[in-house]
């Protein structure tokens, strides 16, 4: 080239800084009444094809005007959320989030920290809120513990550093240097992300015992020392028992003292899946119970379910804080710590898990405790916990319905059972009957299959829920019920065993 052609220089801000406050005054307005009203519209809404259709366009290449942007997603996006900020949503165990959250979310992408490294505000918000995670649930003082996406991730975190810990020298070398395959073991009962954890860690879904479990859903005891007694017999090496603190299924709590014992006897290390439940400790009934959890090695759980945060943020505690970092520490130039500037400050959080770049989670959780204090989310998880026992009891004072599994905590697993039908015609009976409760805009409850017996199940993590609600949810399902009921009679509705 003879001659350099130089073009303006260009950025992503915009060309005038009025229209993005406009902008954002529009959208707080609208936010704000789409929050104070949320429980006037239906708790899930179906997406029309056309919508979908919208969704299949390939990427823009050239600009658009902002307004046109927040239009599009007024009209095709916010309308049909998945509708856990609705007080009938009830499905899986999903939190609520809350306005102050929503704006701590809105202050973290406007500041845009990369929360892992340098002598910024965000790491030390981030070790504020570990230390503050640990007084939630008694754990020592002198532990640690990592911000993490969510549950599966903590979990996946637990198993990593059990792993390292027991097996001298498998960060480097893999399990291959174990004397034998090493073992964990958790109950049926145990959430699914536990068998991705044994896979990601290399023991393999295979090495993963699942035990039992008792009529209460908790985990056999028995059954647990004579796997542990015949693996080590046959040259397995157990490394790892994971409890449970409220089953995705029922909310059942595995006896965690004896799993301590179990684990101490056998030098075992014990992971806690608090998931939803290791919050219950706030409320009395439930601190001795899960008191066992503060002797735990590592404890998993989320605050985007129980303490009713805004995705994502979830945690897991670590009572040997060497045990931690020795997991994941690792010594790289572009890392080194600096005695002043940027690169001073705090150790670098990727020294303590996966992550190198990672948000500020911490914020969210931050400013949601400093605005509510720690006695109110104690009130409201036991609020939770009377409405599940409220909901369990109106489902005994009805005929036709019919209680799964014994309330213990926040879910509630019932179906509608006329008393005419066997447990395969009810199976899918009760799946029709919640599509039809999804698709009237009655309740968003999930399910699930306990002993073969297909269950609505209703999570109650939501701090927008009151007993109205479920007495409304209690009312169409003995009415939707009822209907299909007449239209199996009228030959309307065939129980299709296929689609099971």
């Amino acid at each position: 080239m003879d001659e350099l052609t130089v073009k303006p220089e260009i950025s992503l801000d915009p060309d005038d800084w009025n229209d993005i406050k406009t902008l954002g005054y529009q959208i707080i307005d609208d936010m704000v009444d789409y929050l104070k009203n949320v429980g006037d519209r239906k708790p899930w809404t179906p997406i029309p094809q056309q919508v979908k259709e919208e969704f299949k366009k390939c990427i823009p290449h050239q600009p658009s005007d902002i307004f046109e942007v927040y239009r599009e997603f007024k009209q095709n996006i916010l309308p049909y959320p998945g509708g856990n900020i609705h007080p009938k949503h009830f499905s899986w165990v999903q939190g609520t989030g809350t306005p102050m959250g929503a704006l701590a979310d809105l202050l973290a992408g406007v500041m845009n920290n990369n929360a892992t490294i340098g002598d910024q505000s965000a790491l030390y918000i981030d070790k504020q809120v570990i230390n503050w995670c640990k007084e939630l649930i008694n754990y020592p003082k002198d532990g640690s513990g990592l911000l993490v996406s969510g549950g599966s991730v903590a979990n996946i975190t637990g198993l990593i550093v059990a792993r390292n810990t027991v097996i001298t020298n498998s960060k480097n070398a893999g399990v291959y240097v174990a004397a034998g395959k090493l073992t964990a073991y958790c109950s049926a009962e145990t959430h699914n992300c536990i068998g991705k954890a044994a896979e990601v860690i290399g023991i393999g879904n295979q090495q993963l015992r699942k035990i039992p479990v008792t009529d209460k859903f908790e985990i056999d005891i028995d059954e647990l020392k004579s796997k542990i007694k015949e693996d080590k017999a046959n040259g397995f090496i157990p490394f790892c028992i994971v409890g449970n603190a409220g089953t995705v299924n029922t909310g059942a709590i595995d006896p965690l003292d004896e799993l301590l014992q179990i684990a101490r006897a056998e030098k075992i290390w014990l992971h806690i899946d608090g998931a939803f439940g290791a919050l219950a400790k706030l409320v009395p009934a439930y601190s001795d119970r899960l008191k066992a959890i503060e002797e735990a090695d590592s404890v998993a759980f989320d605050l985007h379910k129980w303490m009713y945060m805004q995705y994502e943020v979830g945690c897991v505690l670590f009572k040997n804080a060497a045990a931690h970092r020795a997991a994941f520490a690792n010594a790289v130039n572009y890392l080194t710590a600096h005695d002043r500037g940027l690169a001073a400050g705090p150790e670098t959080i990727s020294n303590y898990g996966m992550e190198l770049s990672r948000g500020f989670k911490a914020l969210k959780v931050w400013m949601s405790l400093k605005e509510h204090g720690l006695d109110k989310y104690s009130a409201m998880i036991a609020q939770n916990i009377n409405q599940a026992f409220y909901l369990g009891e109106q489902v005994q004072q009805h005929q036709s319905l019919e209680l799964m599994a014994a309330v213990t905590m926040n879910i509630v697993c019932y179906r509608y059972n006329p008393g005419s039908l066997d447990d395969d015609q009810l199976n899918i009976l009760n799946k029709e009957l919640l599509m039809r409760m999804h698709e009237l805009g009655v309740a968003a409850s999930s399910s699930t299959l306990l002993n073969g017996r297909y269950a609505i199940r209703v999570a109650i993590t939501n701090h927008r829920t009151r007993l109205k609600h479920l007495d409304e949810m209690i009312a169409g399902t003995i009415e939707i019920g009822d209907r299909l009921m007449k239209e199996y009679e009228a030959k309307l509705f065939k129980f299709d065993f296929l689609n099971m």
